[in-house]
């Protein structure tokens, strides 16, 4: 009676752990960045864009939306002098803080001078916005900043 129970005690345990380790493994990725050592190298390229970016004194505010339906996001871009740019691309991203897998793409069109509009079907939570301004390929601004949707 003492063995069995024995047995039954640890098939348990092993059983509970079998299951922790399959939903660990099948909710998490785990991987942050992809390939660690490129973007080591790329840093410096990066510290370079963020000085040029520096120099411009734009001014990027974006505002984000959460409706029943979709998440909208509105980006106003102007000038040092306070003129609304023109002839630029702008793309956003939903980044979730924990999971890659949840990740939005937003495709943003110019509703007008410095202007840029889109929407989403994002989530509500924590949410890392990355927005990037470009011109003629060559991105010329970058902000990352956490938001919040209810």
């Amino acid at each position: 009676m003492v063995l069995i129970c024995f047995v039954a005690f640890f098939a348990v345990v092993a059983g509970v752990n079998a299951i922790m380790i399959r939903a660990a493994v099948s909710t998490f990725g785990g991987v942050d960045t992809e390939n660690a050592y490129q973007a080591g190298l790329a840093f410096g390229r990066e510290v370079a864009a963020a000085e040029a970016q520096d120099a411009l004194h734009w001014d990027v505010r974006a505002k984000v939306s959460a409706g029943a339906a979709a998440t909208e996001i509105e980006v106003l871009a102007i000038d040092a002098g306070g003129t609304a740019l023109t002839g630029l691309a702008a793309s956003a991203r939903l980044m979730h803080p924990t999971d890659k897998r949840a990740d939005h793409t937003v495709a943003l069109s110019a509703a007008g001078p410095g202007r840029f509009v889109g929407s989403t079907d994002a989530m509500a939570g924590q949410w890392e916005l990355v927005l990037e301004l470009s011109r003629d390929g060559t991105r010329m601004f970058r902000s990352r900043n956490r938001v919040f949707m209810r």
